[in-house]
């Protein structure tokens, strides 16, 4: 079963793009070594769109990556305070207030906040605060547990090889 979406940006200077996604939009990320960063996401959504009669279209067979947010004018001030230039005003596209910027490296994105209702809301779908390693995790929930003894107790015990006659 399909779980997620992988995305990939294709660019002329991807250590530029991913210092920029990392420094700049602050995206959590995995390196995976030798310089490849794997950002995480917290939340994605795949839209399917004609080519023909709607606005702000594009030929077949193009991709496009959107980020979205909560608030487009909190979210481009805040962005700008990181250094982030923006290449167009937020406007009203239907769907939500857009803006694009650009990441170093030739790669051309949109920023949006959506007016419809996603399925998920973002603080359900954003990852915990903070992880705890696994070792104490595992240890609390240990601790949670009843003593062996007191387990055994309280439930009957396996019957063994079908009824005795």
């Amino acid at each position: 079963m399909i779980r997620g979406l992988h995305g990939m940006f294709y660019t002329s200077d991807a250590n530029a793009s991913r210092m920029f996604l990392r420094d700049q939009l602050k995206l959590p990320y995995t390196d995976v070594g030798e310089g490849w960063l794997i950002f995480d996401l917290p939340q994605a959504d795949l839209g399917v769109h004609p080519t023909e009669g709607v606005p702000h279209t594009a030929p077949a067979g193009r991709h496009d990556v959107s980020f979205f947010c909560d608030d487009i004018q909190g979210t481009v001030a805040d962005l700008k305070s990181r250094g982030v230039s923006f290449t167009a005003e937020v406007a009203d596209h239907g769907y939500g207030w857009v803006t694009y910027f650009d990441i170093p490296g030739g790669i051309h994105v949109q920023l949006y906040e959506p007016k419809y209702q996603k399925r998920v809301p973002l603080a359900a779908a954003a990852p915990k605060a903070k992880a705890k390693p696994k070792a104490k995790a595992k240890a609390k929930a240990k601790a949670r547990r009843p003593a062996p003894k007191a387990r055994a107790k309280a439930r009957p015990p396996a019957k063994k090889g079908g009824k005795k006659r």
